[in-house]
């Protein structure tokens, strides 16, 4: 089965806590900190493969989690990081962020690598809090929080050559022909479901041409499969626009070829821009000095693109158009696949975001609400039994400058000021 889009849940390991420790030994004095920080969380990382085709492997296994760090020890031990989780996905995959649907990374080459989501970093051991005042901290930083995301991967297949064109013009048996592929073939509408793949041999050089599911008229706007088959088009550097010119199927060639580069230009206005040849098969059931040919050359021409009358079933005027395929894909630039990637967004929400360092201030009823990332992980690392601990959230808080943002929102004494699930009393300093 060929699977190209599967949806899945990604998420990060959790930094490991940092240890809050002494020394305790024999003979040793005054013993002063020695916890050890945490290891980081395992990353989540895509890496394209060129062995795979498909996207069916996530069509079982939706939940991908790495490995958390270990929390730090006593003696100053770091705790070992976690294990990275390396996703493999086939070349040639996009990965979405679902929520947004921004294109977090475009893996076209094989051996191309994305970290989708980073693992949380390692708590700092208590070691690392001692000071000239303070002598022995009684706690440690909280290790990075898991990050969590739903990713939609779509694959686009990466061919060189692309044959398009109505169904039952005769495209899987042109590939069939050209290549070493054998494609389902048969008299009648939608006989191929699903792309297919060849490698075209000629003057002793290849490249890989593909047959994209018959697109009919509405494509662009989703008819039929539209959207699924015209995505897979925007990988290739030229385009086969196969035409049946013999009008067996009761269609014009020439309504048949303007509709059909229609749907393209709409679908996405780069593909009309590509290089185009043009196939006019069945010219064994029409013949070259037909009026019906003529017209159709004419137009074809005047468009600015070649025409080249075959007959894919026999074999005729097939290793030209091949010829002239190859010779278009030779002009195309080094740099085309660059050209093409889209645009990407920053998905790292690490601390060096500034928004990580926001505390934003909200009021529900009488309780004053902070929330904030950065605050929620000193926060976790606060022993509230201990007042150095204490006043080290507090002093971030004051920093950032919350405490006067409340108090212009009116916070007096015996106030409630809530952080996560937390309620403190607010009491003002003598």
């Amino acid at each position: 089965m060929f699977v190209d889009r599967a949806k899945i849940t990604i998420k990060s390991g959790k930094g490991g806590d940092g240890s809050v420790s002494f020394r305790r030994e024999p003979f040793v004095p005054e013993g002063g900190p020695d916890g050890g920080d945490g290891g980081k969380g395992g990353d989540i990382i895509f890496m394209a493969d060129g062995n795979m085709r498909t996207l069916m492997d996530f069509r079982y296994k939706r939940k991908y989690e790495a490995e958390n760090g270990q929390n730090g020890m006593k003696k100053k031990r770091f705790g070992k990081n976690g294990e990275d989780l390396i996703i493999r996905v086939p070349a040639g995959t996009l990965i979405i962020d679902t929520e947004t649907g921004h294109l977090m990374k475009d893996l076209i080459t094989p051996g191309d690598s994305f970290v989708a989501a980073k693992g949380g970093k390692g708590g700092k051991g208590n070691v690392n809090f001692k000071n000239s005042v303070r002598q022995a901290p009684n706690f440690a930083e909280a290790g990075g929080a898991v990050k969590e995301r739903g990713v939609t991967l779509e694959m686009k297949l990466i061919a060189d050559v692309g044959l398009v064109g109505f169904p039952n013009v005769g495209k899987s048996t042109l590939l069939s022909i050209a290549t070493k592929a054998n494609p389902k073939i048969a008299n009648y509408h939608f006989t191929t479901i699903t792309p297919n793949l060849g490698v075209v041999e000629i003057f002793d050089n290849g490249f890989i041409m593909a047959d994209i599911a018959g697109i009919i008229e509405g494509a662009s706007e989703g008819a039929g499969l539209g959207h699924f088959f015209l995505k897979h088009i925007e990988r290739t550097k030229v385009l086969i626009h196969v035409v049946d010119v013999s009008g067996s199927e009761g269609r014009d060639p020439i309504d048949d070829f303007d509709k059909i580069n229609y749907e393209l230009e709409k679908y996405n206005p780069e593909l009309i821009k590509k290089p185009q040849i043009v196939a006019a098969n069945k010219i064994d059931l029409s013949d070259e000095d037909s009026e019906q040919y003529l017209k159709f050359k004419e137009h074809v021409q005047s468009k600015g693109y070649k025409v080249f009358p075959i007959s894919a079933p026999i074999n005729v005027g097939v290793r030209e158009l091949l010829a002239e395929a190859a010779a278009m894909l030779q002009a195309v630039p080094e740099d085309y696949e660059n050209q093409t990637r889209y645009e990407m967004f920053d998905f790292d929400t690490e601390a060096a975001d500034p928004s990580y360092r926001e505390v934003h201030v909200s009021k529900e009823g009488a309780v004053f609400v902070l929330k904030g990332r950065q605050l929620n992980k000193i926060f976790n690392s606060t022993n509230f039994n201990d007042m150095g601990s204490v006043r080290y959230l507090y002093k971030y808080i004051e920093k950032s400058g919350t405490m006067d943002k409340l108090i212009e929102m009116g916070l007096e004494e015996g106030d409630i000021i809530k952080i996560n699930d937390y309620e403190l009393e607010y009491i003002e300093e003598l």
